[in-house]
């Protein structure tokens, strides 16, 4: 029997990579083949990722509506479809599935020129820009809440809730208990900023940190991720403080990290609550400001709601109201155990199953069509004058 060939794409961030590689994990487990479409961002990320072969794709999205922009970006899709379209052809895959981010356009749309089965998942409480056109080309979507904002009310009939899928690396604490502090224990504070790490983290965070209490501080560890150029000065900073910290601009054993946290700090990316109820721990959650369409808002926001941790907007968050928060939260452990309890119980734990099985809907739904991978059913020129139009 001839191995079935699944194509992932995604944006080259962990937002993107690490859903995806979950659901790569889970197809190997079924039986297919996996390969990965991305950008080159995903050399820091997706080193790991469960792929037989990684295939760089170009993609762009407009910066500005000035003829020069929208020219260069209508050239850069057009060669990414064109080389989407070339491997395509030569890899013939039972099924593309996208999620989300500009590398994922060309891809999905060539495959929907080819007739390949496709479908997006959206890891956001807010539909993506990528997602949101590409809605409009796939068969299926997996969503990994309901509601999900801007989803358009044409393609509600082709979506249903998965969850967020995360890696078997998450999964294996799923089962590790919270260990609230008490007045005496060590007192482990891990932040982070997503995949790409937060500057407002390491600048925010040793002033309000200094203010603790002595005997807090002292109890103190911080494990932080922060960029390669905040380094040196957030470790002198920590050190003028006298609280020990671990500061390193990527951790590949964030998992862990989580597990063995008795608070985390962190952006609100979807990957990130998803890690974080799949573990279980309470966080206190900092949505990036300026992120499109509110989305980390809105998953920071669903996650207060069944009290699995607290919202903060980054421009209410002073020095003094970060200290003040946090001296409340570690001296709260029965609010912290309870955080805990419900982010855990927040978690879809199913939601890798839940996502394969819809791949295997698409794969047999390829059996049954008549018409071959060969036959065009949208000009090109169309596919990549939409997309670029619908970034604009």
């Amino acid at each position: 029997m001839k191995t079935r060939t699944v194509l992932l794409a995604a944006g080259g961030t962990g937002g993107h990579l690490f859903p995806a590689a979950s659901l790569g994990q889970e197809l190997q487990r079924r039986g297919y083949a996996v390969e990965l479409a991305t950008d080159m961002r995903a050399e820091k990320y997706g080193g790991d990722f469960p792929a037989r072969a990684i295939h760089r794709i170009p993609s762009a999205t407009l910066t500005s509506r000035s003829p020069l922009a929208v020219a260069a970006t209508f050239t850069r899709l057009g060669f990414g479809y064109a080389g989407a379209l070339r491997m395509l052809l030569k890899l013939k895959p039972h099924a593309v599935i996208g999620f989300g981010g500009y590398p994922t356009l060309p891809p999905i749309i060539a495959a929907s020129t080819l007739r390949i089965p496709t479908a997006i998942h959206e890891q956001n409480a807010v539909m993506g820009r990528a997602n949101r056109l590409l809605a409009r080309f796939v068969d299926r979507i997996g969503l990994s809440f309901m509601p999900t904002k801007l989803l358009a009310p044409e393609a509600q009939a082709k979506a249903r809730l998965t969850g967020i899928p995360v890696r078997d690396a998450v999964l294996k604490f799923r089962d590790v208990p919270y260990t609230a502090p008490d007045a005496s224990s060590r007192l482990l504070l891990l932040v982070f900023g997503g995949s790409q790490g937060a500057r407002f983290f390491s600048e925010a965070l040793p002033p309000a940190l200094q203010r603790l209490p002595d005997d807090m501080r002292g109890r103190l560890t911080v494990v932080q991720q922060a960029r390669e150029e905040d380094l040196a000065a957030l470790r002198e900073a920590y050190a003028n403080a006298k609280i020990a910290a671990h500061i390193a601009p990527f951790f590949r054993d964030m998992p862990e990290r989580i597990a063995t946290a008795q608070l985390v700090i962190a952006r609100a990316g979807a990957s990130t609550v998803a890690e974080l109820t799949a573990i279980g721990r309470p966080c206190l959650l900092v949505p990036l400001p300026h992120a499109l369409d509110n989305d980390q808002l809105e998953n920071a926001t669903r996650l207060q709601e069944v009290g699995g941790g607290w919202c903060v907007r980054q421009p209410e968050l002073s020095t003094e109201h970060l200290a003040g928060m946090l001296q409340d939260l570690l001296s709260s452990p029965e609010r912290l155990a309870d955080a805990a309890k419900k982010a855990h119980g927040m978690a879809t734990v199913d939601a890798v199953k839940r996502l394969a099985d819809l791949v295997d809907e698409l794969v047999k739904s390829k059996n049954e069509r008549s018409s071959s991978t060969g036959t065009i059913r949208r000009r090109p020129a169309s596919c990549i004058l939409s997309a670029s139009a619908a970034l604009a």
